[in-house]
């Protein structure tokens, strides 16, 4: 095999947004821009799980109405409506370039999920590398936790795992999440994340975060570990989406030492799997 013929190394890539979009942002499509960028087709296939919501046909027309007229093939899978379809769940899922999951209950969307066994479905697509979006709960979700309102009260809640550490969104819009997420952080009983502003995204590559971007100016995101049961934060300025790419600076010695420290110290094991 020559050195053009050596297969390329599949991109791991999973876009958490705080919130913002099409449904949150029906004027600023920068995020969604974004979105179509990441894939490596010029125009790539894109699938909306609108699960979480119950599959409501409002979100599913915002989702038409952004998507429609780019240039892409998007599409829109309603667990809520399988009956009549000549595809299986893995078949869709296969043709997807990008998987776009919106917001709503994260505990519903879970359980809805593996009731089909599309967590598992949306596992291999990653590792085969289909890009993974996601809003409000559809960005929590593919953490170790997050913070969920999905009975009222904002609580801890446990996602698939696929990114280490938990997710708190509408940090600026929703602000009674974030006192919930930082208590649950310093007891321990969500591992150490992010917390994100409506507007901003978190750019994974595999589970590394490569890039924080934001629609809007004035928006934030914040990194957060504890360490012997006290909060060590680190505020992260996003790159305003259309001021050209900036990438993140490495964090400082001492934000590097303190998560390590927590690690030997708290000997703390991940209590969320994949599912």
């Amino acid at each position: 095999m020559s050195v053009g013929d050596e297969p390329r190394a599949v991109r791991r890539r999973i876009l958490a947004m705080g919130g913002g979009g099409f449904t949150m942002e029906p004027d600023n499509p920068a995020l969604d821009d974004f979105v179509l960028s990441l894939a490596s087709r010029r125009q790539p296939r894109i699938l909306f799980l609108p699960t979480a919501s119950g599959d409501p046909t409002g979100q599913i027309t915002s989702f038409q109405g952004r998507f429609g007229d780019r240039a892409c093939e998007a599409e829109y899978l309603s667990l809520f409506r399988l009956h009549g379809s000549d595809r299986t769940l893995e078949e869709v899922l296969r043709e997807q370039d990008i998987v776009y999951v919106g917001g709503g209950s994260m505990r519903n969307l879970l359980a809805i999920w593996r009731a089909h066994e599309l967590d598992r479905l949306l596992v291999e697509a990653w590792e085969r590398g289909t890009v993974l979006v996601g809003l409000s709960a559809g960005a929590m979700c593919w953490f170790e936790g997050g913070v969920t309102r999905s009975s009222g009260p904002p609580e801890p809640i446990a996602g698939l795992g696929l990114l280490p550490g938990s997710l708190t969104v509408h940090a600026d819009g929703e602000p009674e999440r974030l006192p919930v997420w930082l208590d649950a952080v310093r007891r321990g009983e969500l591992p150490g994340g992010w917390a994100a502003d409506d507007g901003v995204g978190l750019l994974f590559e595999g589970t590394e975060l490569a890039r924080v971007v934001s629609s809007r100016p004035g928006t934030t995101a914040l990194r957060v570990d504890a360490v012997e049961h006290e909060l060590v934060r680190r505020r992260i300025q996003p790159e305003l989406l259309g001021s050209g790419p900036r990438r993140l600076a490495p964090p400082g010695d001492d934000i590097l030492e303190m998560r390590e420290a927590q690690r030997a110290r708290s000997g703390f094991r991940r209590p969320f799997g994949r599912g």
